[in-house]
């Protein structure tokens, strides 16, 4: 059966989080999106995972769940960010950490506790680097899993413009072969990631980074898994053995809409597609400063492969514009109106979740079932018939599904 599962969130313990990031909140909207398995996020920040062990139950498959609600699974997730100097220069790395079970997320935060204020920040700030980290990781529980996360992000990511590697073993050294998968991040996709054969081995996965409920499933994971079979375990399996048939594809943000897709520099409202532009020692031609070195850019440097190569044997992806912005720009509202927000969850609530809606729902149903122009934004999604203005320097790109026609053309990297 098909499992659509969000690793990567976080919790009300997170900095610039919203306060209703807390399991109840969390489970609802998870039902909205259509979600089967959601990461726990934060594990460990020592009052979340409290609360995960007051509110959630271990059914023996490594998977977690609320004891009035078994069809929504949890697997313990958390992200740390390490701050550290390695060859002469100051490098900030995020990592996911998924483990099997909440003895092994206690033993990592008794170990954890040692090294820095774990609660500090549901993310919490460590001065490990990543390798000493996936090897206090993997010492307490060789079944965890490390994933380098959001892996393009300029200032805190393995591959950063700013703070990163050219390489995963330049990071990991003898520890390379237990990555086996990372995050592309909001601001890369899969196909773009096809572009350093350095990654035909390893596993891309997407997830949403939220911060807000609404924002749960904004990226996804699609996976094939028989219902007897659904476990932690298996999971794991599928990611380390990148096997197309029990992970087809992910669900995507247009790269574009990425806050760090092109390079750029906000304070000067100056956006720059590298492809087209050039400045001096990338400075801002307005103030002088540094710019931003965005995602496609640093693909393009440590890229061995052209941009249109293509593999059918890796797992593809889906590009889709979340649901209640296609609702907002159909209504002419936003997405924070009372009325977008009722019309989200009417259709929601009627007809599966939002990615039954965006995905599965033939044109017929839609055209029988919604408001026609609500169907028809659906419809230019799904044919990449839109308009972005791609983000730069922490910047979100902007979305226009509706507008000029001549205007209705997705911007390609």
């Amino acid at each position: 059966m098909r499992i659509i599962a969000d690793f990567h969130i976080h919790s009300k313990y997170s900095r610039a989080t919203s306060r209703d990031m807390d399991l109840p909140h969390i489970t609802e909207w998870a039902k909205y999106k259509g979600i089967d398995i959601i990461g726990t996020g934060d594990f460990t920040h020592p009052l979340w995972l409290a609360g995960i062990k007051k509110e959630l139950t271990e059914d023996g498959s490594g998977l977690l769940h609320r004891a009035d609600d078994k069809s929504l699974k949890f697997i313990l997730t958390g992200e740390i960010s390490n701050i550290y100097t390695q060859g002469g220069k100051v490098r900030k790395v995020h990592t996911i950490v998924f483990v099997p079970d909440i003895q092994t997320a206690q033993t990592i935060n008794d170990r954890l506790t040692r090294v820095g204020n774990l609660y500090s920040d549901g993310r919490p700030i460590l001065g490990l680097s990543a390798k000493d980290l996936a090897q206090i990781i993997l010492d307490i529980n060789p079944k965890s899993l490390i994933v380098p996360a959001h892996v393009w992000t300029p200032w805190f990511s393995i591959f950063g413009s700013n703070s990163g590697f050219d390489s995963l073993k330049e990071s990991y050294g003898e520890l390379t072969p237990y990555i086996n998968s990372i995050e592309t991040g909001l601001s890369s996709d899969p196909e773009m990631n096809w572009r350093l054969s350095s990654l035909d081995k390893i596993a891309l996965i997407s997830n949403s980074d939220a911060h807000s409920p609404a924002n749960l499933g904004r990226e996804a994971n699609v996976f094939e898994i028989d219902e007897n079979k659904l476990s932690y375990h298996e999971i794991v399996d599928i990611l380390q053995s990148k096997d197309k048939k029990r992970f087809p594809y992910t669900i995507e943000f247009y790269p574009e809409e990425g806050k760090y897709h092109f390079d750029g520099h906000r304070n000067c409202n100056l956006v720059v597609n590298p492809f087209e532009q050039k400045y001096p020692e990338n400075r801002c031609p307005v103030c002088g400063k540094k710019l931003t070195i965005g995602v496609m850019n640093r693909v393009e440097e440590l890229a061995d492969r052209s941009s249109d190569y293509r593999n059918d044997e890796f797992p593809s992806s889906k590009h889709l514009v979340p649901l209640m912005e296609v609702i907002a720009e159909s209504l002419e509202s936003t997405t924070s109106s009372q009325k977008v927000r009722t019309e989200y969850l009417d259709l929601v609530n009627r007809f599966n979740g939002e990615f039954n809606i965006l995905l599965d729902m033939d044109e017929d149903a839609l055209d029988n079932n919604l408001h026609p122009k609500i169907t028809d934004g659906i419809k230019r999604v799904r044919n990449g018939n839109i308009h972005i203005e791609p983000g730069y320097d922490g910047v979100y790109g902007k979305v226009k599904v509706f507008g000029k026609e001549k205007e209705q053309q997705r911007t390609l990297f």
